[in-house]
C-alpha cells in the first residue's frame, strides 16, 4: 500500500515498523524489504527527511552562490576586470528551492511505493512492541527509530524575549540583514556565517570553545578562522555568554565574558547556531522502556538499543550527526532486523569520515592527534601546506594544509585530515585506502598526475616513510 489504511479500528501488524522516513529510515526500509521484510514507515511530513528538507542539500546550493560571488571579487588577483557583484537573497533562496523540491519529490516518490505501507502519522510508543501512529495501532517483530534530530534550545537569559534564528529559519530569510550575530562555532554556524558575511552581512561569531570547529584538532581549525578574518569576520573564542537584550524586529545585544573582559555585540539578527539534539521527545520512549543518557538513546555496535527488538540510527542515536552513517547504520539495522537468527553486523566507525564546507574546506577520515593521544594509540604525524604546492598556487587557494597519521611500526594510515581547496574531494583518496588497510607507503607507490591538488598527499607521506622503523 502506498499510504495509512483506511480503518484504524484493529492492530496492523508487520515485520519491522520504521519512525522516520529521511535518509536513515529510508535506508532501513529499502535493506529489510529487500531481504523480504513487510515494512511500515511512519512520518508524519513533511516528507524527505532532515538532510534534504533542511540540512545538506539545502545549504550546499546556498554556499554555491556565496563561493562564486566571492571568486568573482577575486577577479582583480587573477588578472581580469569584473562589475561589482551584488548579492540577491530571494533568488538565491529560490534556486535553492527548485533544486530541494526535486529531491524531496524523488523521496517521497520512493517512500510511497507499494512495496511499502506508509503511514503520515505522529508517532508515539504505547508499549515496547505497540506503536500508535494517528489513529492507528501498529505491532511489528522489530521497530527502528530514525527520527532525526531538532535544533538545540540553549537556556540564554534574555534570548527568548529578544528572538532569534534558528539553523532552519535561515534557509529561508529572503531579506538580507545588515548584520548578524551567529552564537556558536560548529560546522552548520561556520558555514552560514561565512554564506552571509559573504553577500554582505557584518557577521560576528561568538563561541565557548578555545577555536571554532570544536570537534576537530586545533590546527585544522586556524586556517578556517584566518580566512574567516580575512573576509571580514569578527570572531571571539573563549567566551561566557552573559545575556541577550532586545525585543524582536529591533536591534539586539549579546552581553559576554572574553579574556575575563565584559564585552557586548550589537546586530539587528541573532542566528542560535549552538548544535542541534535527537529528536525523541514526543515518542514516548519511557513507554518502550528505552534507556537514554544525556537525551539520547543508547544503542550498541548492532544499533540496538536496550530492547533487542527495537533499534536507533542516525542523528537519534547522536554517534554522529553526518548522513552517510545514518545510511550504514540504516542499512545495518534494516539487515539486522530481519535476520535475528544471525550474528549481527556491527557499525565499525574506523572509517568515520566529516567534512565542513567553508571555505577552506575542513575534511577529515579515522583518527585524530587528540584521539590518538586520549586513547594511547602509537603513531606518527606529517603534514604539508597549501601555500607550498605549485597547483594551489596557480588556483590562488594557499590556506590550510594536509595531515596524515600512521602506525609507528607497520605504516598503516590511521587518520587523514584535509584543510584547504577541495578537501571534501581529496579526502577520498585516504578514505579508499584506508578502507584497504593501506600503509603510507601505499599512498607513495599511486601514481598522482601532476599538477593537481592531490598529489600533495605524497609530501607528508615521503616524510613518514622516512619515520617508519626499519622493520616495517
Amino acid at each position: 500500500m502506498t499510504s495509512s489504511p483506511k480503518s484504524p479500528a484493529h492492530t496492523i501488524n508487520h515485520d519491522l515498523i520504521i519512525v522516520g522516513g529521511g535518509s536513515a529510515g529510508y535506508a532501513a526500509a529499502r535493506t529489510a524489504e529487500a531481504e523480504g521484510a513487510n515494512v511500515g514507515i511512519i512520518d508524519q511530513g513533511p516528507l524527505g527527511g532532515l538532510c534534504i528538507l533542511r540540512g545538506c542539500m539545502p545549504t550546499k546550493a546556498m554556499l554555491r552562490s556565496s563561493d562564486i560571488a566571492a571568486l568573482i571579487r577575486r577577479a582583480s588577483e587573477f588578472g581580469l576586470h569584473s562589475t561589482d557583484v551584488q548579492a540577491n537573497l530571494n533568488a538565491i533562496i529560490d534556486r535553492k528551492n527548485r533544486l530541494i523540491k526535486e529531491f524531496t519529490d524523488y523521496r517521497v516518490e520512493a517512500l510511497q511505493h507499494p512495496r511499502f505501507t506508509l503511514y503520515q502519522e505522529h508517532a508515539h510508543f504505547l508499549s515496547p512492541r505497540l506503536i500508535q501512529a494517528g489513529p492507528y495501532h501498529l505491532s511489528a517483530k522489530t521497530i527502528i527509530i530514525a527520527t532525526g534530530s531538532m535544533v538545540s534550545h540553549i537556556p540564554i537569559p534574555g534570548l527568548e524575549e529578544a528572538g532569534y534564528l534558528t539553523s532552519d529559519d535561515a534557509l529561508e530569510l529572503r531579506t538580507s540583514p545588515h548584520s548578524m550575530i551567529v552564537l556558536g562555532g560548529g560546522a552548520v554556524a561556520m558555514e552560514l556565517a561565512q554564506f552571509f558575511s559573504r553577500i554582505g552581512v557584518k557577521i560576528t561569531v561568538i563561541q565557548r570553545s578555545e577555536h571554532i570547529l570544536s570537534q576537530v584538532d586545533k590546527d585544522l581549525a586556524r586556517p578556517v578562522e584566518a580566512k574567516l578574518q580575512e573576509e571580514g569576520m569578527t570572531i571571539y573564542t573563549k567566551t561566557s555568554i552573559k545575556r541577550v537584550t532586545g525585543i524582536p524586529n529591533r536591534q539586539k545585544t549579546v552581553h559576554f565574558l572574553h579574556n575575563g573582559q565584559t564585552q557586548q555585540v550589537t546586530a539587528d539578527i541573532i542566528l542560535q547556531a549552538l548544535g542541534r539534539r535527537p529528536n525523541i521527545d514526543s515518542l514516548d520512549l519511557e513507554a518502550a522502556q528505552i534507556v537514554i543518557q544525556n537525551k539520547t538513546i543508547v544503542v550498541n555496535k548492532a544499533m540496538q538499543t536496550s530492547q533487542s527488538h527495537i533499534f536507533a540510527v542516525g542523528d537519534v542515536n547522536g554517534l554522529h550527526e553526518i548522513v552517510h552513517i545514518a545510511i550504514e547504520q540504516g542499512e545495518i539495522a534494516g539487515w539486522n532486523a530481519v535476520h535475528s537468527d544471525l550474528p549481527p553486523k556491527q557499525y565499525d566507525d574506523r572509517l568515520k569520515a566529516q567534512v565542513t564546507f567553508t571555505d577552506p574546506q575542513v575534511a577529515s577520515v579515522g583518527l585524530s592527534e587528540r584521539e590518538c593521544k586520549t586513547q594511547n594509540i602509537p603513531f606518527l604525524v606529517a603534514s604539508y601546506p597549501f601555500n607550498d604546492h605549485g597547483k594551489s598556487l596557480c588556483l590562488g587557494e594557499i590556506h590550510g594544509h594536509v595531515k596524515i597519521l600512521c602506525h609507528p611500526q607497520s605504516g598503516e594510515i590511521l587518520g587523514g585530515h584535509i584543510v584547504g581547496p577541495e578537501a571534501s574531494e581529496l579526502i577520498h583518496e585516504l578514505i579508499t585506502i584506508m578502507h584497504f588497510r593501506g600503509t603510507i607507503r601505499d599512498l607513495l607507490r599511486i601514481p598522482h598526475y601532476h599538477p593537481t591538488l592531490a598529489e600533495i598527499l605524497t609530501y607528508p607521506a615521503e616524510e613518514l616513510v622516512n619515520q617508519l622503523s626499519p622493520a616495517s
